[in-house]
C-alpha cells in the first residue's frame, strides 16, 4: 500500500513538472493566438467607435463585405496567387532538392547559395526586384529587349509578384525537401537498377510516394503563406500604383480597411473570412492526400 502510494505520488510529481514545462507554450498560445482570434471574431460583429469603443451591429459587416465586389476582387486575386506561386514553387523545390541530393561537388555552397533568401531581408529582396523590374532601366526589360510596366500594368503585375514570392521561398522548401529524399532507402533504387527501371520509372515509382509526406506538408505551409500574403505586395505595389486592383490580396484589404480607412469591424469581417478560407483548402488538402501521399516505409 505504501509501495503503491509512494509510486502514484511520484506519478503525480512528474505529471505536475509536466505542466510546469508545457506551461509556457499553452499561456504563449492562449494570449497570443487564440484569445486575439475571439477579440477578432467579436470585432468582425461591432462597429468600431475610436478610442477601443465598439458598437454591436450583428452581421451587417459581413453583408456589406459580401455586397462589396473590391472583396470579391481581393478573394480572387489572393487564390490566384496562389494558383501561381504553389505548384511552380513545388515543382522547383523538389528539382532543386534532387539536384542538391545529386552527387555533385560543392554541394554545400549550393544549398546555401539556394537558402540565402530566406535570410534576406523582405525590404531589401523586394527593392531589388522593383530595380529588375523596372521598366526603363530594370535588367529583365534590358536584356530581353522589350518594354513591359512590370509592376504599374495590371496584366503582369501579380505575375512579377508571384515571381518574387516563388524565388523568394524556393530554397527553404527545397530544403525541406532535401531532407525528405535523404531519409529515403537507396535499398530501393539498387533494387530498381537490378530490375532494369529507368530513371524516370525510379522517380515516379520510389522518389514520387516516399518524399510525398514531406511533399505535402511543404504544400500546406506554402498554400497558407500564399492565402496570407500581404508583405510582399505592400511593398512591390504602392498604393498610388493603378495596378493595385489588380493584385491587392485579402490581407492587404484588411490593412486597408483597418488602419487606412479606420473599418475595423470590416477588415475583422475579412479576417474571419481568410481564416475560413484557410480552413477549407486545409481540410480539402487532409481530405486529398490519401489518394497521393503514402506514409508505408
Amino acid at each position: 500500500m505504501n509501495k503503491g502510494a509512494k509510486l502514484s505520488a511520484a506519478a503525480r510529481r512528474e505529471e505536475n513538472w509536466g505542466w510546469i514545462m508545457v506551461a509556457p507554450t499553452i499561456i504563449g498560445l492562449l494570449v497570443l493566438n487564440l484569445w486575439p482570434f475571439v477579440q477578432t471574431l467579436y470585432t468582425s460583429f461591432c462597429e468600431h467607435l475610436g478610442f477601443g469603443h465598439y458598437k454591436f451591429i450583428g452581421l451587417e459587416n459581413y453583408i456589406n463585405m459580401f455586397q462589396n465586389a473590391e472583396f470579391w476582387k481581393a478573394t480572387w486575386n489572393t487564390v490566384y496567387f496562389c494558383i501561381l506561386t504553389v505548384p511552380v514553387g513545388l515543382f522547383l523545390s523538389l528539382l532543386v532538392a534532387m539536384l542538391l541530393n545529386a552527387k555533385i561537388k560543392g554541394k554545400g555552397v549550393f544549398r546555401t547559395i539556394f537558402f540565402l533568401p530566406m535570410v534576406c531581408a523582405p525590404a531589401a529582396v523586394t527593392m531589388v526586384w522593383r530595380w529588375i523590374f523596372n521598366a526603363d532601366y530594370g535588367i529583365l526589360n534590358q536584356m530581353f529587349g522589350i518594354h513591359v510596366n512590370w509592376i504599374t500594368d495590371s496584366k503582369v503585375v501579380m505575375i512579377a509578384c508571384a515571381v518574387v514570392a516563388i524565388w523568394s521561398n524556393i530554397g527553404y522548401d527545397a530544403v525541406l525537401l532535401l531532407a525528405g529524399l535523404q531519409n529515403i532507402s537507396k535499398s530501393y533504387y539498387e533494387a530498381a537498377n537490378i530490375d532494369g527501371a529507368s530513371k524516370v520509372t525510379q522517380f515516379f515509382q520510389i522518389t514520387l510516394p516516399m518524399v510525398s509526406p514531406t511533399l505535402f506538408v511543404v504544400m500546406i505551409m506554402r498554400l497558407m503563406a500564399s492565402v496570407k500574403v500581404y508583405d510582399l505586395i505592400y511593398m512591390m505595389v504602392e498604393e498610388t500604383n493603378p495596378a493595385i486592383t489588380s493584385v491587392q490580396s485579402l490581407m492587404y484589404l484588411f490593412y486597408r480597411e483597418s488602419f487606412v480607412a479606420g473599418s475595423r469591424g470590416m477588415g475583422s469581417a475579412i479576417v474571419i473570412w481568410t481564416v475560413l478560407l484557410i480552413g477549407l483548402v486545409t481540410v480539402i488538402q487532409f481530405i486529398g492526400q490519401k489518394k497521393w501521399v503514402n506514409y508505408d516505409v
